[in-house]
């Protein structure tokens, strides 16, 4: 498999493509990894250091990718963070010369807009470019709950309002949507679930609810459920590894008492996730 994954690029610490492309390739998957940003460190700090790349930066590269014959047999584009129409636009551009290369190529975009606690945290004018032109444009999003009610102009709370609000969202474009981060009312106290929705299946899948926050993990979960799911075609089972590994990545995280993902020491959980959770068909 080959991934082209345009996403932000940290020295220290692990988000974008410093969290998405290890994993990747510890399954087994060939990635072009294609920076937007190359910061010291991720913007939470507070500060950093390093250049952001202009849309015209992404585009020579992705047109170099291109002239060497890289963009033929292209399995899936992958996208992150997205800072404004500049990115946005090479971005869509790299997806449209990847389809010409490779028509059966998928793009999955994480929609990233906010969350539950911050509100939308991204720019009026990023928020049009995911809702009104990313979006439409992807083959599988991968929104927390928040971003899902965003996208939708929804409110989402029980599973069948998620589930109606995947129904809005997938009728603007997107065949596949995993939702991340759902936390209906009526779940067990201390747990939270995702949500995987395509053709006429919808999978849910619980896990106990790890007390701390941990940057980079939607990126890494975005990266392993489109390559799961893109290998197999098997929406279930990309599901089940996809949250065995990220469970597997935050609970080393945790133990360590690390501020940062720790990326590398848990590698076994993407190349033999345990498959610890049952996943529940709810359509």
């Amino acid at each position: 498999m080959k991934i082209l994954s345009i996403q932000s690029s940290v020295a220290y610490g692990h988000v974008g493509n410093s969290a998405a492309v290890f994993p990747l390739q510890r399954i087994g998957v060939e990635v072009m990894p294609v920076y937007t940003v190359c910061f010291s460190n991720h913007t939470g700090y507070g500060s950093w250091q390093g250049p952001m790349l202009t849309g015209d930066n992404v585009r020579d590269i992705v047109s170099g990718i291109e002239d060497r014959g890289g963009l033929a047999g292209v399995d899936a584009v992958i996208s992150g963070y997205q800072g404004g129409d500049d990115i946005g636009d090479a971005i869509l551009d790299a997806v449209e010369r990847v389809k010409r290369h490779s028509p059966d190529a998928i793009y999955s975009c994480d929609p990233v807009l906010g969350n539950a606690t911050s509100g939308c945290f991204v720019a009026p004018e990023v928020q049009d470019l995911i809702r009104d032109r990313v979006v439409p444009k992807a083959d599988v999003i991968t929104p927390n709950q928040f971003e899902l009610g965003f996208l939708t102009g929804t409110s989402p709370e029980t599973l069948d309002d998620v589930l109606a609000s995947v129904d809005i969202v997938r009728g603007l474009g997107p065949s596949t949507v995993l939702v991340t981060s759902v936390e209906r009312p009526d779940r067990p106290e201390g747990t939270i679930e995702m949500l995987a929705v395509s053709g006429d299946e919808a999978w849910i899948v619980q896990t106990p609810h790890l007390p701390f926050k941990a940057n980079g993990s939607g990126d890494v979960t975005a990266a392993l459920f489109a390559a799961h799911f893109r290998g197999s075609g098997d929406l279930a089972n990309a599901l089940a590894r996809t949250t065995s590994s990220v469970y597997g990545l935050l609970e080393t995280t945790l133990r360590a008492g690390a501020k940062e993902l720790q990326l590398i020491e848990a590698q076994e959980h993407y190349a033999h996730p345990e498959m610890q959770f049952e996943v529940r068909r709810v359509r």
